[in-house]
């Protein structure tokens, strides 16, 4: 799902994830030692500025189970924003955006498998991510 957004507050990707999904915090800290450029910030889809930009998007304020990246006016879903994030990290990790090729039926139904059972795969926390001390300005609030 892309959908045209130019509002200029997007002029640097954001990655919207689950605030108290082991996994998806996980993935946040991933992206973050790897963005050589600090070009991502993030928010929690917990926080109001997720739900501000979900609306925007005419995306559901709760209840998702999906990583959402806002990158140049679009917004990325699942299979699709998880390797538009790849292809922009430092290292060989780009590399994995080739999986782009796989028809996205088939990438999003693995995805669904993995989203469905992230909290009894990897946990979940009673509370949003606490950002380390030098990442706060890169979280949105």
């Amino acid at each position: 799902m892309n959908r045209d957004c130019s509002d200029p507050d997007y002029s640097r990707p954001v990655v919207l994830f689950d605030g108290v999904c082991n996994l998806c915090n996980s993935s946040v800290r991933f992206i973050i030692k790897r963005d050589p450029g600090s070009v991502f910030r993030f928010a929690p889809l917990q926080s109001d500025t997720s739900k501000s930009i979900l609306k925007q998007f005419e995306l559901p304020t709760d209840g998702l189970d999906t990583f959402i990246l806002v990158e140049d006016g679009e917004c990325y879903v699942r299979s699709e924003a998880a390797l538009r994030v790849a292809r922009r990290l430092g290292g060989g990790w780009g590399l994995l955006y080739g999986f782009i090729i796989i028809p996205r039926s088939i990438r999003d139904y693995v995805y669904g498998i993995i989203a469905r059972h992230r909290y009894e795969w990897f946990g979940k926390k009673g509370q949003c991510m606490v950002p380390e001390p030098g990442d706060q300005e890169r979280f949105l609030k």
